[in-house]
């Protein structure tokens, strides 16, 4: 009883006509003060709101209690458990949550994985035209060398001829049937 006064023994006697009218009402304010804050949360929170829904079904329950004439000393919740459609609806949006997750982390596995292969690529191309642009150079001072010797060769043995006092045209000569030689 919330006090003592006449007016509260007389809420607490003749407000309801027996002890189940009491329980019928005393559980659908429950019921319904839950709901109230249910409603105000995600469904994912819920369940780790216990001491918050408490609170908050006592505030409301001890105002309604009080119009009757009886004070709420404590309130326990000892389950909080949705229906069945909800539990459907929250195992689909966690996994659906779990599908988007495995779409991102996979979706960023093979963006990690291409970038590597171009980075791969990439550099497969740079190591190729290094080793390409340092071939050239080599056969390039090859050729070189090579025109160097001849141009040596040539003029040694148009010396040679000089020095003996043979025609140096014969070198070219020499030369001419060489090339025949090699075009037929």
């Amino acid at each position: 009883v919330f006090d003592q006064s006449e007016e509260a023994i007389k809420r607490v006697a003749f407000k309801f006509v027996d002890e189940r009218s009491l329980m019928q009402a005393l559980v659908r304010t429950v019921e319904g003060s839950i709901r109230a804050f249910v409603a105000t949360q995600r469904q994912a929170a819920v369940l780790s709101l216990r001491g918050e829904i408490v609170l908050h079904v006592k505030d409301q329950l001890d105002e309604t209690l009080e119009s009757w004439g009886y004070h709420l000393i404590d309130l326990q919740l000892n389950d909080i458990a949705f229906d069945e459609e909800i539990m459907r609806s929250m195992a689909k949006v966690v996994a659906s949550n779990n599908l988007k997750a495995a779409a991102e982390n996979e979706g960023q596995a093979l963006l990690i994985t291409k970038t590597k292969a171009a980075e791969a690529e990439g550099n497969a191309i740079k190591i190729s035209a290094e080793a390409e642009k340092i071939a050239a150079q080599l056969r390039g001072q090859g050729v070189a060398l090579f025109r160097e010797e001849v141009t040596k060769g040539m003029a040694h043995a148009v010396q040679e001829l000089a020095d003996n006092n043979l025609d140096p045209s014969l070198v070219y000569f020499s030369m001419w049937t060489e090339a025949i030689k090699h075009f037929a």
